[in-house]
């Protein structure tokens, strides 16, 4: 399933570049490139295929926190600790049509800013991901920006129920997130959308 998830970046590149040529003129500052680090934007890949979802998040720490730097304050750790509360239960974040019977398999958040407070990752991903983490602390010890990854993974006992994802609750709940670069693949094949607080809706 992970593979659909790794090429939607790239499956998606033209149908990106069409919409953002579309709206130069109006919309100039939307173009974000994929995977970039961008105040303000995030990237969200959903794939959904047989009873199987899964959601990558990708977003500046600034969007979810209000700040990038390591939460020292008392102040700065509640925020911390109450955006993981609300990445750790999504449902509501995407909604997620109840008719669809969509249960949470698994739910993995990294983040330097999360750095031993967060799920254990599972076995195979540790040694993936080890070098990697240790680089994402050296970057913001060193005053660099800092990123928040959210993947989750759900069982639908319905999945013709689920039409697409909702991220007006996402909007609401992380004000600091102005706009999302949505790209699903779904039954009905793959689409990317711009997503904003008005127009928050994409299908699959």
């Amino acid at each position: 399933m992970r593979h659909l998830l790794l090429a939607l970046p790239f499956a998606l590149l033209p149908v990106i570049a069409h919409a953002n040529e579309h709206h130069h003129h109006d919309h100039h500052d939307e173009h974000a490139s994929l995977g970039s680090h961008e105040h303000g934007v995030a990237q969200l890949d959903a794939a959904l295929e047989g009873t199987v979802l899964e959601i990558e998040l990708r977003s500046p720490a600034i969007n979810l926190l209000g700040f990038e730097h390591a939460a020292n304050s008392a102040e700065d750790k509640r925020k911390v600790a109450d955006a993981r509360a609300q990445l750790e239960q999504p449902g509501r974040l995407f909604g997620l049509s109840a008719e669809a019977g969509c249960k949470l398999d698994e739910a993995r958040l990294e983040s330097p800013l999360f750095a031993g407070k967060g799920h254990e990752h599972e076995h195979e991903h540790e040694h993936e991901h080890e070098h990697e983490h240790e680089h994402e602390h050296e970057q913001h010890d060193a005053g660099t920006h800092s990123d928040v990854h959210a993947h989750y993974r759900y069982d639908c006992s319905t999945p013709d129920a689920l039409t697409g994802l909702d991220l007006r609750a996402l909007f609401e709940a992380f004000p600091g997130t102005e706009k999302i670069q949505a790209q699903v693949i779904g039954p009905n094949g793959q689409q990317g959308k711009l997503l904003r607080a008005n127009q928050a809706q994409i299908t699959f």
